[in-house]
C-alpha cells in the first residue's frame, strides 16, 4: 500500500509527518494508493483541492482542533484503518465572481462560498434564484451559500440548518440580517444558480470567498454546485461524514 502524506506546518502534524514517513514510506502523489492529510479542518480543505478529479481518495487525521473532516490521530493501526475506510464523494460549490473594476475570477469551494462587507456599511445585496429574483434586497453583514458538508461550519455558526450530505439540498444563510429582519434563509436544491449582485458598491464595498479563496470589491457574484468535479474523502466505520452531520444537531 503506497501512501501519500501531506501535512499542516504545525508543530504536531510535521512530527507526526515525520514519524508515519518513516514508518510507512511517503510516496510521490502520482504513485500513491491513498493521500493522508495531517493536520485540522482548514488544511483539508486545501489538500481536498489538491486532489480534486484524481482517481485517489484522502484521508484526514486530527491534529487541528475541531477535525470535523477528520478521523482520529491514532498512527497504529493506519493500514487497516485505510483498508477498512468508508468514501464520502463530496462535489465542490463553483464561484465566479464579478469585481466592481469589471475583472471576473472564478474559485471552487468545498465548504462554502460566502460575501462579507468590507467596512463599516452593511452590504446590500440582490438575491436571484434561477433567473428569479427572490430578494430585491437584503441588508447585512453577509451571505453564505453551504454545501452539506460545510452546512456544520460557518453556515452553522450563522444559526444557518445543517443538511445531511445525500440531501442534495445547499442552504442559503444570512449573516446578520438588517433588513427583512425576520428573513432567516433557504434550503435550495443543489441544481440551483444563486446570483448575488451588490447594491451601492461604490459606497458598500463587499468580498467573496469561496473556502480560502478570498476576492475584494465584488459587483456580483454567481454560485452554482459543479457536478463534474469531485473529490473522495475517507472516514472511519461508524464514524462517516454522514453519521456526523447528523449528530452535530444533537450536541447541546
Amino acid at each position: 500500500m503506497k501512501i501519500h502524506f501531506v501535512a499542516s506546518s504545525s508543530d504536531t502534524a510535521q512530527s507526526a509527518l515525520e514519524r508515519l514517513s518513516r514508518k510507512y514510506g511517503n510516496a510521490h502523489l502520482h504513485n500513491a494508493d491513498f493521500v493522508v492529510c495531517l493536520g485540522g479542518d482548514g488544511f483539508m480543505l486545501e489538500a481536498l483541492h489538491k486532489v480534486l478529479d484524481r482517481s485517489i481518495a484522502i484521508y484526514g487525521m486530527n491534529y487541528g482542533t475541531v477535525g470535523f473532516l477528520m478521523n482520529a490521530a491514532n498512527e497504529g493501526d493506519l493500514l487497516r484503518r485505510l483498508e477498512n475506510a468508508q468514501p464520502s464523494v463530496l462535489h465542490p460549490l463553483h464561484m465566479t465572481a464579478t469585481t466592481s473594476s469589471g475583472i471576473v475570477r472564478s474559485a471552487l469551494a468545498f465548504n462554502d462560498v460566502f460575501l462579507f462587507r468590507q467596512t463599516r456599511q452593511t452590504s446590500r445585496i440582490k438575491i436571484e434564484i434561477d433567473g428569479r429574483t427572490r430578494l430585491e434586497e437584503l441588508i447585512c453583514d453577509g451571505i453564505i451559500v453551504s454545501t452539506p458538508a460545510g452546512s456544520t461550519a460557518y453556515n452553522l455558526s450563522a444559526h444557518g440548518p445543517i443538511v445531511p450530505l445525500s440531501s442534495n439540498i445547499l442552504p442559503l444563510t444570512p449573516i446578520s440580517a438588517f433588513r427583512p429582519r425576520r428573513w432567516r434563509g433557504a434550503l435550495l436544491p443543489s441544481s440551483a444558480v444563486v446570483k448575488l449582485t451588490l447594491l451601492d458598491t461604490e459606497k458598500r464595498s463587499t468580498a467573496a470567498v469561496a473556502d480560502f479563496t478570498e476576492i475584494r470589491d465584488v459587483a456580483e457574484v454567481v454560485v452554482r454546485e459543479d457536478r463534474t468535479r469531485k473529490a473522495t474523502i475517507l472516514f472511519d466505520p461508524d464514524h462517516g461524514l454522514s453519521e456526523r452531520i447528523i449528530a452535530e444537531q444533537f450536541v447541546a
